[in-house]
C-alpha cells in the first residue's frame, strides 16, 4: 500500500514553523506545526478545540475566504492543517500571522460557544487559544523559510 505523504516526513528533524505539506491540483496543504513532534509536549484536546473554532471563523472571514477549504487539527496534537485553494503560499503566510493576531486581540466569547453550535462547547477557552496563538505567532515572526520547506536534517 503506498505511504501517504505526511508519512514520509522525517518527524524526528521536524520543529514548529509553517510548511507546504502537499499539492492536489490548485489546493495547497499547509502544515501549521505549533510543536516538535515526539517531544512530549503535546496540545490538550481545549488547545486544538478553542484554536480551531477561533481560526476557522477568523480565516473564513479574511480576504481569502473564498478559498479555505479547510482548517483543522492534526491527529498527532502538534499541528493544524490549513487547505487552500488558488492562492500564493506567502499570502497565506501573511493571511495566517494576520489571522493569529487577530486571535490574540479577541475580546468576548469562542466563536461557536453554544451547545446549538458545537458538539462540546464546554471544552473552549479563549486564554488558551490566545496564548497558542501567542506562542505560534513568535515561531512565524522568527521563521526565515520562505520556501515553506520540510526540514531536512
Amino acid at each position: 500500500m503506498e505511504r501517504i505523504k505526511s508519512f514520509t516526513i522525517d518527524h524526528d528533524v521536524l520543529v514548529p514553523g509553517f510548511y507546504i505539506s502537499r499539492q492536489d491540483q490548485d489546493v495547497i496543504t499547509y502544515d501549521l506545526r505549533t510543536r516538535k513532534p515526539n517531544a512530549g509536549d503535546y496540545m490538550s484536546n481545549a488547545d486544538m478545540h478553542s484554536v480551531e473554532h477561533m481560526f476557522a471563523t477568523y480565516i473564513r472571514n479574511s480576504e481569502i475566504a473564498d478559498h479555505v477549504v479547510y482548517f483543522g487539527p492534526m491527529g498527532c496534537q502538534t499541528g493544524f492543517y490549513l487547505l487552500v485553494r488558488e492562492e500564493a503560499p506567502a499570502k497565506v503566510f501573511e493571511i495566517t500571522k494576520k489571522v493569529l493576531k487577530q486571535i490574540i486581540a479577541h475580546e468576548g466569547p469562542v466563536f461557536g460557544a453554544s451547545a446549538v453550535e458545537c458538539g462540546h462547547y464546554e471544552n473552549l477557552d479563549l486564554a488558551i487559544a490566545q496564548e497558542e496563538c501567542k506562542t505560534y505567532l513568535a515561531v512565524l515572526e522568527a521563521q526565515t523559510n520562505t520556501e515553506f520547506i520540510y526540514p531536512t536534517k
